[in-house]
């Protein structure tokens, strides 16, 4: 049992809560004594076509159950997605095309391969249109009849609408029992996600003991903040990490985080042991900078390697600390029209969007030649040799054609 306690001890490292901690460890122990995989399960909506860093502290911790021996198991919710989870918002979310939803799931699998272990004894992939998509209404109102209206609505997003006057569609009240029914389905010993997952997470525990079997145990993970310090990490808020970004970006990123952060994405995105990070974090013991740079280079390197780490942290030394400008930088073909500020940004491709364009040139991350820019909609005539800088890292060098 020594090492069963150690198990779980690791496991627990930056969880939020356990259904329940002494189940999982006789969960573990069956295993042990069976000798057989658990299956861990994690869903994910492919709503968007790339995964960022906060995607990755929920897969981080199923890749700790993978060392361990057992089987993580992907659900893409190729089906799910076209309902939308209104989880964390107001409303529910838009429907997806099933061509959207197809794009998004085929780049998921791909970077899910940067965090987990793809070897075919520990990792196994199921679209929940294998068995979704063939519910007769029979089998609908059979799933539906497991749990009650006064049930859905302990669910805190939905319980704030109906308070509200806000309007609840009946096919949102679905989603949860569609995703329980996963769990069935792939006969989850784990399911893992985050704190806003949780109510989901139990249906599907509610599920399983409906139809027999052992309930899942429920491992729920904080929700990653974004760059900003303040709301969750999000594509579409352009506060976030991709696992995807060029080693440069990812460092450049890291190094704009607060200082108040740290302990945090040290805790839920490395394997940093905790009075080590107790130590990096106390700024009596270590500098600020020096912390974050090893947090830098400890993110890059999981996606990338040790070398494009140091020649990260090497290029941005350069350019910031010593005020000088990159060597690789990118020079773009542009028209000598004038050009909107933000646009340009657009057209340099220095941004995903306009309205990440706005939101940098509001909070004061472009300039030009050096000089700050403020007003989204302020004219630039381009000229060749013209370097447009945004946020930290990003430079581009115009050539006027």
């Amino acid at each position: 049992m020594a090492d069963i306690k150690q198990q779980v001890e690791q496991l627990k490292r930056g969880t939020v809560e356990i259904f329940s901690e002494n189940e999982l460890a006789e969960r573990l122990a069956e295993a042990a004594k069976e000798k057989r995989q658990l299956r861990i399960k994690l869903g994910m909506d492919p709503t968007a076509p790339d995964i960022h860093l906060g995607h990755t502290v929920v897969m981080r911790k199923m890749r700790q159950f993978q060392d361990m021996g057992h089987k993580a198991v992907l659900i893409i919710g190729d089906y799910t997605a076209r309902i939308g989870d209104p989880t964390g918002q107001n409303t529910t979310r838009p429907m997806l095309s099933p061509e959207q939803i197809e794009t998004n799931a085929k780049t998921y699998i791909a970077q899910a391969g940067k965090i987990l272990d793809t070897s075919k004894d520990k990792f196994e992939v199921r679209p929940n249109s294998e068995w979704l998509a063939d519910l007769r209404l029979a089998d609908i109102i059979k799933l539906t009849s497991s749990t009650t209206v006064a049930r859905m609505l302990e669910r805190d997003t939905f319980e704030i609408r109906y308070k509200a006057g806000d309007a609840i569609s009946m096919h949102e009240f679905l989603y949860p029992l569609m995703q329980g029914y996963d769990s069935v389905m792939v006969k989850a010993d784990v399911e893992l996600g985050g704190t806003d997952q949780t109510f989901n997470n139990l249906v599907g525990r509610d599920l399983q003991r409906v139809n027999g079997q052992k309930p899942q145990i429920v491992i729920t993970m904080p929700i990653l903040v974004g760059l900003d310090g303040k709301e969750k990490m999000s594509k579409s808020k352009g506060n976030y990490i991709g696992v995807t970004d060029s080693p440069k970006d990812m460092f450049g990123k890291v190094m704009s985080i607060s200082d108040e952060m740290m302990e945090n994405y040290f805790t839920l995105l490395t394997e940093i042991p905790a009075d080590k990070i107790k130590e990096l974090t106390n700024s009596q013991k270590t500098h600020p900078k020096e912390a974050k740079v090893l947090l830098g280079k400890t993110i890059i390197k999981q996606f990338y390697d040790e070398a494009a780490g140091e020649t990260a942290a090497a290029e941005f030394e350069k350019v910031f600390a010593q005020k000088q400008m990159p060597q690789d930088m990118p020079e773009v073909k542009i028209s000598g029209d004038s050009i909107a500020a933000a646009k340009l940004l657009a057209a340099c491709n220095l941004v995903a969007s306009g309205g990440e364009a706005k939101r940098l040139i509001a909070g004061g991350g472009m300039s030009i030649d050096g000089e700050k820019v403020t007003d989204p909609n302020k004219s630039i005539t381009p000229v060749s040799g013209m370097v447009v800088r945004a946020g930290k890292l990003k430079f581009a060098k115009l050539s006027v054609n």
